[in-house]
């Protein structure tokens, strides 16, 4: 299925039925006075985050989304039936935003998270509410609402805790097939990876976090040269990036390390003049191919002087393994803390203290919760 991150479509809300003036007529009551109905509602069109769903890809074929009017109000108190609604999937990740103002309407994060882009018109009253003890024959009704339309833009970008980026042919797509459950295209030529991959690696049974791999960046990405630039977007969610530099050469006369530490330099100043935000993003440093380094210590140790880098750094092999456990494990943990401080802060903002909790007992390493303290 082809990948697709972006979409424009245009919505249009039912319009409501219109209310009607109608009076009771039946054989031996004279005068029945008013039984006009009100029309129906407009329906609506409501947009739910599906884990399901992958990309944007239906609506690059759907661009308008109608849904249906009410009925019209009828004699004998009948009141006209309400619009059927139109609920989109969308995938988990996606923002949407008013084509016209860009503004962002809803940023569905959550499987199942609903949100309303368009409200169906109200349906008109009918003469039945404008009876009273002056009015005995009233002829008046109303009209019903037209509902909303707006163009929404849908912009998907993918929910993961950690981000690949590098260089093409870095070994990115090797790294996160052998890490996670993802089987990326695979080969020994540039941009083999032409849309993002998600994978899931599974530390234990209960531990887990997602890793995404984007097509590889080259110079001048922030300027659209390659295929990066398109998807530098679904980075902007990760939590920390992994940079992956290859440190082997086929010639042993060419100094690679020197040549991995120029691509780095370039990597990072593609994504300052991307976006700040992601370039102040927590970074770790993973050297891949080692397995093709004569001294991968002494390698490691010249391309982090070569960068001035003070950050994690992590040595491995893609193709063997080597390294990886080590580099999963770190992640974990460090996704873990992080995890652990966004829900305190979290709890402290809603004014939550684990101290009021009837089942914290301070003298008890864990909270009574019947699972066996180790």
């Amino acid at each position: 299925m082809k990948f697709v991150d972006e979409a424009t479509i245009e919505v249009i809300a039912g319009k409501g039925g219109n209310g009607v003036a109608s009076f009771r007529r039946e054989k031996f009551i004279p005068k029945g006075g008013p039984d006009g109905g009100d029309g129906g509602r407009g329906g609506s069109i409501h947009a739910v985050a599906d884990r399901n769903v992958n990309t944007l890809v239906d609506f690059r074929y759907a661009r308008l989304q109608r849904a249906k009017n009410g009925e019209h109000g009828r004699g004998s108190d009948q009141y006209g039936a309400a619009g059927a609604d139109i609920t989109l999937k969308v995938p988990v990740g996606t923002m949407i935003f008013d084509a016209d103002t860009d503004e962002l309407l809803v940023d569905f994060s959550q499987h199942g998270q609903k949100a309303t882009l368009a409200e169906g018109g109200k349906g008109g009253l009918g003469n039945l509410h404008f009876k009273s003890s002056v009015n005995r024959a009233p002829r008046q009704f109303t009209y019903g609402e037209p509902g909303q339309q707006r163009r929404l833009r849908m912009e998907l970008k993918v929910l993961a805790d950690v981000g690949l980026l590098g260089l093409p042919n870095a070994g990115k797509s090797t790294l996160i097939s052998k890490v996670s459950n993802a089987r990326p295209k695979i080969a020994d030529y540039p941009f083999t990876t032409l849309h993002p991959n998600l994978g899931v690696v599974r530390t234990s049974p209960s531990r887990s976090f997602v890793i995404a791999d984007i097509p590889g960046l080259i110079e001048g990405a922030s300027e659209g040269a390659g295929l990066g630039h398109l998807f530098l977007r679904h980075l902007s969610r990760t939590r920390v990036l992994l940079h992956i530099v290859d440190v082997s050469s086929p010639d042993p006369e060419f100094d690679a390390i020197e040549q991995a530490a120029i691509d780095a330099r370039a990597i990072t100043e593609e994504l300052r003049r991307y976006d700040a935000t992601l370039y102040e993003k927590p970074r770790w440093l993973v050297l891949n191919k080692l397995d093709m380094v004569a001294d991968p210590q002494a390698a490691q140790e010249r391309l982090c002087e070569l960068l001035d880098w003070k950050g994690p750094v992590f040595g491995i092999s893609a193709v063997t393994g080597d390294g990886t456990q080590q580099l999963i494990w770190a992640l974990q943990d460090w996704l873990d803390a992080e995890k652990q401080r966004d829900n305190i802060a979290q709890d402290k903002l809603e004014g939550i203290h684990i101290e009021d909790d009837p089942r914290f007992d301070p003298a008890r390493s864990t909270p009574d919760n019947n699972e066996p303290q180790s």
